[in-house]
């Protein structure tokens, strides 16, 4: 009797998994352990020492080649999405571990969605206004609301992602300012927005809206100096990512009412911390990154996962091979 292949699969927080595709052939074949929890440390080493092969929901779970080393059993590793900036892909490479990964899905109109969700929430204090119903009330001297029509939509990085973010701008009559690294006028005027400076953007926009990739030229564009220039009536949304801001300023630059809201979808370390000063932090509307976290996505992760590990276990090409 053989010993079947042991899976462990990490950072499926949603339960989704299981839920959007076809798991029957691999169970037959292997032994499946999905883990729901975040895991670090021996926590994690305990669930992968005897791992022949380990899938990863996005970058949840970091493996730097430290850790890899540690996993003498380990054949195959794959992750959902397209690239993985927290795991050690040269660690693999060298051991000769294949990679895999899956399809990434419409994760840039999904963030694109919760970027206005999180705008609109914030602008309209929908929170504050849905407790007023739950507590019997109707209405106080916060349901006077400011509207966006004529008001400046701050575009720190116009790629595709932001572009799309300026266009529901520009439908709500805003008008769209943009500066990057690397921005040009010309690149701002083709998606209708103008090219200032970042003082200037962050001086003048009711909503600044990060969407940059994180690099050392970006990494905390804000700090503390940078929001002293924001608004008081301006809200800053980050769904891009969190090392753009310099996180352990924001409280104290909310306090002082520069901006005077944020709507952060992204943290320096996640799940955010029960302790973390941010879950209490006043007119900050916060979310558990779900910019890419809809039905779409997950069915393509669930049937990419399941795809690729029939694949191996039947020791036929890998459909989605990463190569760094």
């Amino acid at each position: 009797m053989s010993i079947l292949p042991n899976i462990v699969i990490l950072g499926d927080y949603e339960f989704a998994l299981r839920r959007y595709s076809s798991w029957e052939k691999i169970d037959k074949l292997a032994n499946v352990i999905i883990h729901h929890e975040p895991l670090r440390g021996e926590a994690l080493y305990q669930a992968t020492e005897n791992a022949d092969a380990i899938v990863i929901v996005r970058d949840r779970t970091p493996f730097d080649s430290e850790f890899i080393a540690r996993l003498p059993k380990l054949k195959f590793l794959m992750f959902t999405g397209m690239r993985n900036g927290t795991l050690a892909s040269d660690a693999l490479i060298s051991r000769n571990i294949p990679i895999g990964c899956t399809p990434g899905g419409p994760s840039k109109e999904t963030t694109t969605e919760l970027t206005w969700s999180l705008i609109l929430g914030a602008s309209k204090r929908l929170i504050d206004q849905n407790n007023l119903i739950k507590t019997g009330a109707w209405r106080n001297e916060h349901s006077v609301l400011p509207m966006l029509a004529g008001e400046r939509l701050g575009i720190i990085g116009l790629g595709a992602i932001g572009s799309r973010v300026a266009k529901v701008g520009r439908a709500f009559g805003m008008e769209v300012v943009t500066w990057s690294p690397n921005m040009t006028h010309e690149r701002a005027q083709a998606e209708n927005a103008s090219y200032v400076s970042l003082e200037e953007l962050l001086r003048t926009s009711k909503v600044v809206s990060l969407h940059l990739v994180s690099s050392p030229k970006t990494q905390d564009l804000l700090g503390a100096q940078q929001l002293s220039w924001m608004r008081p009536d301006s809200i800053l949304v980050n769904t891009s990512r969190s090392a753009l801001i310099k996180m352990q300023d924001l409280p104290a630059a909310l306090a002082k009412g520069r901006p005077g809201q944020a709507a952060i979808d992204v943290f320096d370390i996640e799940p955010l911390a029960c302790n973390d000063p941010l879950r209490n932090t006043a007119n900050l509307l916060a979310t558990p990154h779900l910019g890419f976290v809809a039905e779409p996505i997950f069915q393509t992760f669930s049937k990419g996962i399941t795809e690729t590990l029939e694949a191996w276990l039947e020791n036929k090409p890998i459909p989605y091979p990463y190569s760094p």
